[in-house]
Formats: C-alpha cells, sequence, structure tokens
C-alpha cells in the first residue's frame, strides 16, 4: 500500500517540477523599466544616465560642457553618499535610482492630475476624466 502511494506522489512530484508555464501571464505585476532608451552601453550611455538621474535631469546634462558635467555629477554624489564616507555603496546607489524614479512617477501624476482636472478645482471628477481622457472619441 505504501509503494504504490510513493509512486503515486513520485510521478505527481516529476510532472508538476518538469511543467514550465506555455504562455506570459498578463496579470503578473512587472516593474517599469527604468528608461524608455535601449540599453546598449556600446552605442550610448543614454539609457543610464536616465536610470541614475531621472529622464528630465538626464536632458539637462546632455547640455553642459564635460567640466559642467563633472561638477555636478559630483554634486550628485554627495547626495547619493548617505552615510557621508565619501564611497557609494551599491545600496545607496540602489537607494538613489529608486529615489529618482519615484520623483519621476509623482511628477507625472501630478502633470496628470493637472490635465484632468479641468476646472482647476483640485478634484477630479468623473466627468472630467472621461472629458480629458476620451473627450476627442466623444
Amino acid at each position: 500500500m505504501r509503494f504504490p502511494r510513493f509512486l503515486l506522489c513520485l510521478a505527481v512530484w516529476v510532472l508538476c517540477g518538469s511543467a514550465k508555464p506555455t504562455e506570459r501571464k498578463e496579470r503578473v505585476v512587472r516593474e517599469a523599466p527604468l528608461s524608455a532608451r535601449e540599453h546598449d552601453d556600446a552605442q550610448s550611455f543614454d539609457y543610464d544616465h536616465d536610470a541614475f538621474l531621472g529622464a528630465d535631469e538626464a536632458k539637462s546634462f546632455d547640455q553642459l560642457t564635460p567640466e559642467e558635467s563633472k561638477e555636478r555629477l559630483g554634486k550628485i554624489v554627495g547626495k547619493i553618499d548617505e552615510d557621508g564616507d565619501g564611497f557609494v555603496t551599491v545600496e545607496e546607489l540602489k537607494a538613489w535610482i529608486k529615489f529618482a524614479q519615484k520623483r519621476w512617477i509623482y511628477e507625472d501624476v501630478e502633470r496628470q492630475w493637472k490635465g484632468h482636472d479641468l476646472n482647476e478645482d483640485g478634484l477630479v471628477s468623473w466627468e472630467e476624466y472621461k472629458n480629458a481622457t476620451y473627450g476627442y472619441i466623444l
């Protein structure tokens, strides 16, 4: 009696272990990319600049001379170095990148809110949302 039960358990384990998902599950939440640019360091560092600085700040760095860019990056490194030891750890760098991305998200939400709050009363009614989102269709 024990041996057939063992074989059944073993068969189920083998089948479940070898099964692979056949389709991508859309209900799975995936993190947004750090940049809309392609990540290819052989061509340029634009992706890294967006991820590290945020898209808006990266655009302003593109306009600077190398000397100005170096000076500004030195100031940013001072902000990233949270413990002030003169070095940037992996954890400090991760925290900075998360901060830059969150800042972009909050600024984008603010822009979206202003675009939907048509009467500028600080509230977005269903009518305002519908008009701002689907108005060109309606």
